[in-house]
């Protein structure tokens, strides 16, 4: 989830101080939190679209490559280790790797990944407000302007400590609301007749991006090993989290199918009668997401801030002014929200839009990157077949990520 952030800041979240301290347990908790996000909300509208063979294999196969390449951080960060530099961020192993222009890539990705999920939050967000309010998802742009404000405040916090709260309680709300969404899902099952395997090529390319952004939380795989008390254990336990939370996907993505077939929306919430109930799951779920856009918003601030104390025109004419330095920043963190705000409601759907992210910012996040660095970082000691693999990944991760941009557009 964060870039290029001081460890200190990431550690209130997690529970890391920089020591090691976090146990087996607390680690599992930390991966599914990374992870399991809004994305699980549009599984189900994947399987209707693709088939469900084609949304099985391309969940499964996003996770097992998601494994493989937080082991490639985990393996470069060891590799820096060994030399005497502690790589504390996917940023820092970008400038290990490839100097500054390494850490500036791996921030802009970040960025744009990071603001790519807030998009689809707040999507979620009018969406399912309008749907609340006025029976319609017509007026959903309307209900995003309505929360901006509130968000804009709340981007001012500068502490993820003081966000860890929010955190938990959104976190609460949305494993309650997924659970009566399941519970909706048995209620309207209608068997398991007619169903589709597989539909069209283009699907496939959607299935995957979606699949791809469902496991976006490969920012924070350093962060999460290093907090181990065993850190060596961190494999065993991000194989077995990556496993519960592929099951989790399947069923939710079948089960959404299953109950809707043809008519599944691309925000399974939207299918669900008007009873309630649906007013609870979907209340609790716009509580869980409001309050994650912050934490989600955070390492977006934290880059754009770091990039302004570093120029040359901010330090001489705002740092010498403590009060107009925080009054910049503020802004600047505001108006990031509000640009924000003005693309969500530009894009034409949730399903589509997340698919976009995933297949091109994500994969080179989560495919492309981890590869490059650790065939530049590890190619004295890694055997002749991991390294054509990298570049297996690095060939196939760009030219999805430029399909994936065609089919979507």
């Amino acid at each position: 989830m964060t870039g290029g952030g001081v460890p200190d800041d990431v550690a209130p979240l997690l529970g890391h101080t920089g020591r090691g301290t976090a146990s087996e347990l607390r680690t599992a908790g930390n991966i599914f939190i990374s992870i399991v996000g809004a994305g699980v909300l549009g599984l189900p509208y994947v399987f209707k679209t693709s088939g469900w063979a084609v949304a099985v294999t391309t969940v499964t196969l996003a996770a097992s490559l998601t494994y493989y390449c937080m082991l490639l951080l985990v393996m470069c960060k060891d590799k820096a280790l060994a030399k005497g530099i502690r790589c504390y961020t996917y940023g820092d192993l970008g400038q290990e790797a490839y100097g500054a222009a390494g850490r500036q890539l791996v921030d802009v990705l970040i960025c744009i990944s990071q603001i790519g999920c807030c998009i689809a939050y707040l999507i979620f967000l009018g969406t399912n407000l309008s749907s609340i309010v006025t029976g319609a998802t017509k007026q959903s742009s309307f209900f995003i302007f309505m929360l901006i404000p509130f968000e804009m405040c709340i981007a001012c916090v500068r502490s993820l400590a003081a966000l860890a709260p929010f955190s938990i309680f959104a976190d609460i709300c949305n494993m309650a609301a997924l659970a009566l969404v399941v519970r909706d899902d048995f209620h309207n099952f209608k068997g398991f007749g007619d169903l589709n395997s597989f539909t069209t090529v283009p699907a496939i390319a959607f299935a995957m991006g979606i699949g791809i952004y469902c496991f976006e939380g490969f920012g924070m795989t350093i962060t999460l090993e290093a907090s181990m008390q065993k850190p060596k254990k961190f494999g065993k336990i991000l194989a077995l989290m990556l496993s519960l939370i592929t099951l989790v996907y399947v069923a939710f993505g079948f089960l959404g199918y299953l109950a809707f077939r043809e008519e599944t929306r691309d925000i399974i919430t939207l299918n669900l009668p008007a009873s309630w109930t649906t007013v609870l799951v979907k209340a609790g779920l716009i509580i869980a997401l409001f309050f994650t856009f912050p934490v989600m918003m955070y390492p977006v601030h934290e880059i754009v801030e770091h990039k302004l104390l570093t120029s040359t025109w901010f330090q001489k004419i705002v740092m010498p002014s403590p009060r107009l330095h925080v009054l910049l920043a503020n802004a600047v963190r505001g108006s990031t929200v509000l640009g924000v705000a003005i693309v969500a409601v530009s894009v034409p759907g949730f399903g589509i839009f997340i698919s976009l992210v995933g297949g091109t910012v994500c994969a080179l996040l989560a495919f492309v990157l981890p590869s490059l660095f650790h065939m530049h970082l590890c190619w004295d000691t890694a055997h002749w077949t991991t390294c054509s693999f990298d570049i297996v990944l690095i060939v196939c991760g760009v030219l999805f990520a430029m399909y994936s941009t065609y089919t979507t557009v």
